[in-house]
């Protein structure tokens, strides 16, 4: 099933309005829990978009000290309209929808203790990695939760306002520059002074997505000499509008769906990597974002090519939870080979969560707009691209016709439509 095609996925029989009296209360409850995942910083909901949650009668509780670590505390919360809940498992009790940066597929070493609190037809909103955690996302489906997964946001104009993989991406791409800048024993700019003129550095971007395009402005503005490459060709003006020289590699077109490049073929990778390794040999820092949702992260950077950069050189390879786009990288390690410094950063976004949550809590904040009514009640409009192509699992099971697909499920059956009462002597 091609990813881009979300008017396949729709429903249109499924569109379902929720009363708002459950469980003793007759009001939509929205929960925030603090995370539970290593060193992870930040927080689903901040304080400054609770306003436009409780605008829609809705009450937003939040576990004390959820929001700390990202630089909000729970006077913050308090302050706009939040009651604070010492007792994760009130807030499950409670909440008709629980906001979390990472649900238990996302979360594997501490998130499964949420599980016996989900409740069934409680909505779950979170990352969740739903195209690869088959084994997490069945258990969290035999909760009987609906899991809105947040990596399957349709990247359409329409879903930009929602798209959490873009907002933390922006964050990951500035934070990876400046990083490259404490670690290189050079200075970024060129500089005419009286100790002499000092050459800029020169910074090579592998991947012009939304992160690499970030690298590229933030390299740029820091002023370096910035050089980047895509396989996708349409991302040349991109680069260029940012300051960047596009590096002309010659490869096949490998745009894919969704935005995101297709993966390549172990040729193409191999020619990718010759023509390449010259433009990485001659550059003070090499910063790599190439990745493909839901697969290995394409090795582009042989160990070999990497030792060819001359000694104080960096790279930064920001795939490298997904396996690293360099044959060295090491998840969250930094390790030194023939003079190179090569950094395999993990969870960037987490390393500033004031802003990453900011942002983050906007896209949730866009996306409760879409599944809490006016008047306070939850509707799922399964007619709605954005709904229909994030929402996960419902019903026991995994009904994301990619994620079954992905699982070797069998697609759903389909139920026969309703046939309309015929009036009394009238003719069929």
């Amino acid at each position: 099933m091609e990813w881009s095609k979300i008017e396949d996925l729709r429903v249109p029989w499924i569109t379902q309005t929720f009363p708002t009296i459950r469980n003793g209360h007759n009001t939509m409850i929205v929960g925030v829990v603090k995370e539970t995942y290593p060193d992870e910083r930040r927080v689903a909901l901040v304080p400054g978009v609770l306003p436009y949650i409780t605008k829609r009668n809705a009450e937003v509780m939040v576990e004390a000290g959820a929001g700390l670590s990202a630089g909000y505390t729970d006077a913050e919360y308090e302050e706009k309209g939040a009651k604070i809940v010492s007792d994760r498992a009130e807030i499950f009790a409670k909440a008709d929808i629980v906001c979390m940066i990472r649900a238990y597929g996302a979360n594997t070493e501490n998130g499964a203790g949420d599980l016996d609190l989900y409740r069934k037809d409680q909505i779950i909103i979170g990352c969740s990695e739903p195209l690869t955690a088959q084994e997490p996302i069945d258990k969290i489906a035999a909760t009987g939760v609906k899991l809105f997964a947040l990596e399957l946001i349709p990247r359409t104009t329409r879903g930009q306002a929602m798209d959490v993989l873009s907002s933390q991406a922006t964050v990951a791409g500035y934070y990876c520059v400046a990083l490259s800048q404490t670690v290189l024993p050079k200075m970024f700019p060129m500089m005419m002074t009286a100790a002499g003129t000092i050459k800029p550095a020169k910074a090579f971007v592998i991947g012009a997505g939304v992160a690499g395009l970030q690298c590229i402005a933030s390299a740029k503005k820091a002023g370096a000499v910035v050089y980047a490459f895509d396989v996708r060709p349409e991302v040349k003006e991109q680069i260029e509008s940012l300051g960047g020289k596009f590096v002309e590699i010659e490869v096949a077109d490998a745009r894919g769906e969704g935005g995101y490049a297709r993966e390549l073929t172990d040729e193409e990778k191999k020619k990718q990597q010759e023509l390449m390794a010259e433009q990485i040999a001659e550059s003070d820092v090499v910063i790599t974002t190439a990745a493909v949702p839901g697969k290995k992260a394409p090795m582009l950077i042989p160990a070999d090519v990497a030792r060819r950069m001359h000694t104080g050189s960096v790279i930064i390879d920001m795939a490298a939870e997904r396996g690293g786009n360099c044959e060295l990288t090491k998840a969250g390690e930094t390790i030194v080979e023939n003079g190179v410094t090569i950094i395999g950063p993990t969870n960037i976004p987490s390393k500033l969560p004031y802003h990453a949550s900011q942002m983050f809590a906007k896209n949730v904040q866009n996306l409760l707009d879409l599944l809490i009514t006016k008047e306070g009640e939850l509707e799922l409009n399964m007619e709605d691209e954005i709904i229909v192509g994030t929402l996960e699992c419902d019903g026991g099971e995994i009904i994301h016709p990619i994620a079954r697909e992905i699982f070797g499920l069998a697609p759903l059956a389909q139920p026969e439509p309703v046939a309309e009462p015929v009036a009394e002597g009238s003719s069929a």
